[in-house]
């Protein structure tokens, strides 16, 4: 390293995000103070705030949107309608952070989750509303970018392990998100009842974007001018061509659309099986936050390193079917949360597991790209699930659950292939 490459890093370390940018333009200083611990456990902790505000809003939409006297497949439209953002917006700024750096995407992603939570809190009607999340999940679409950052800065060996602590991050955010959307919430006074807690979420939101302008360096060097980019649908065919891709996307596929259906329509389920309102739904969602974030920061990169990721996927995909399943039969509250848990903990395995394949699997120059084709693909799920959910949840009260089991039995059958694949490739 050059001696102003080295002076350029020690002036990083020493001023944080007042250097970030500049250290942005020397891939050397870069590379250092990106790899530091600090910025690592400064990225978390930004992870986290975020998702604290995030937390706060999604245990409440049921009950937000039945305040505007929303049906069912309103309310589950409204969460399809930020998984469509989504679905556009991950491969959008997937590819971009690809091109220009994840640090001035996660900013841009961050601010327009404030914006989407002050505007949701003014929406005038169901279908303003709606429209709020379709934006909202376009332009917050950071997920690869995040999950694109942790590669960038981790070997490859340890990727499930710290995308695991990634999760544990966003599971952390969901114990306290929770309770304090549950405690801040006053659904007696209908939709203004809700604004408070969709403030706290726009102040969360703006906080954690404050966190990554100052405190978070940049991870990878921008792509030269002119460079080229492959766009979306080569991306998609070199992904659809890959034997390990194709498969890792076809498994998120099917798992988030089951996962996302169950999502959507707890609070409503829960409200019908055992009276709860918006702070026992809070409370749940915190208890399966803290499952999730246990699983994801404790055991998911052990296993990972002893198991594989390929088997630990299978697992846990497998433990989402059995609850899945179960979940209706829950003949108390309590069981009903140990049940939903279950489900949030073979999630847990699920994620850092998908996230550590697609990025091994991935030349580095396109691993925000691919992340953000799976993200896209979650979001499409994210899309189905629900809108699935909602009809089904009116024939009968468990049936978005079981349905939910029955597509996760091709998703366990496909995760079996990719350790065959795997196998083979070693």
């Amino acid at each position: 390293m050059s001696p102003s490459s080295k002076s350029t890093t020690r002036r990083s370390d020493q001023n944080g995000g007042r250097q970030a940018g500049r250290s942005a333009l020397n891939p050397a200083a870069m590379s250092d103070t990106a790899h530091s611990p600090r910025a690592l456990a400064v990225l978390l902790l930004v992870v986290f705030v975020n998702l604290v505000g995030f937390g706060v809003v999604i245990p409440l939409l049921p009950f937000y949107a039945k305040a505007m006297n929303a049906a069912p497949w309103q309310v589950t439209t409204m969460f399809a309608a930020y998984s469509l953002g989504q679905f556009f917006g991950e491969p959008f700024w997937g590819r971009l952070s690809d091109r220009i750096g994840r640090r001035p995407v996660l900013i841009v992603t961050i601010l327009a989750n404030t914006l989407a939570y002050v505007g949701l809190a003014f929406a005038p009607n169901i279908w303003i509303a709606m429209v709020v999340r379709l934006v909202g999940g376009f332009g917050g679409g950071n997920i690869s970018t995040i999950q694109g950052y942790m590669a960038d800065v981790t070997p490859s060996e340890k990727r499930a392990a710290r995308l695991g602590l990634l999760g544990s991050a966003f599971g952390a955010g969901f114990v306290l998100g929770p309770f304090i959307g549950g405690v801040l919430a006053h659904p007696n006074a209908g939709q203004l009842g809700f604004q408070i807690p969709l403030f706290f979420a726009a102040g969360m939101a703006a906080l954690a974007a404050l966190g990554i302008f100052l405190f978070v360096a940049e991870s990878r060097a921008p792509s030269a001018p002119g460079a080229p980019q492959p766009g979306r649908r080569e991306a998609m065919s070199a992904a659809w061509s890959h034997p390990i891709l194709s498969r890792v996307l076809l498994v998120t596929l099917v798992s988030t659309g089951a996962f996302a259906g169950m999502e959507s329509i707890f609070g409503l389920w829960a409200n019908v099986r055992f009276a709860w309102g918006p702070r026992e739904v809070g409370l749940c969602f915190a208890v399966i936050g803290v499952i999730a974030s246990l699983g994801q920061g404790v055991l998911t990169g052990r296993l990972a390193r002893r198991f594989g990721e390929s088997r630990v996927l299978t697992a846990g995909l497998a433990i989402i079917t059995f609850s899945l399943f179960a979940t209706p039969f829950a003949p108390h509250a309590s069981l009903a949360t140990v049940a939903v848990g279950l489900t949030a903990f073979g999630q847990s395995l699920v994620f850092p597991c998908v996230a550590a394949l697609i990025s091994r699997a991935s030349p580095p120059d396109r691993q925000g790209q691919m992340l953000g084709l799976n993200m896209a693909a979650g979001s499409l799920a994210r899309i189905v699930g629900p809108l699935l959910a909602g009809p089904l949840f009116g024939l009968a009260t468990g049936g978005p659950y079981w349905f939910g089991a029955a597509l996760m039995i091709p998703a366990v059958a496909l995760a079996l292939t990719i350790v065959r694949r795997t196998k083979a490739a070693a």
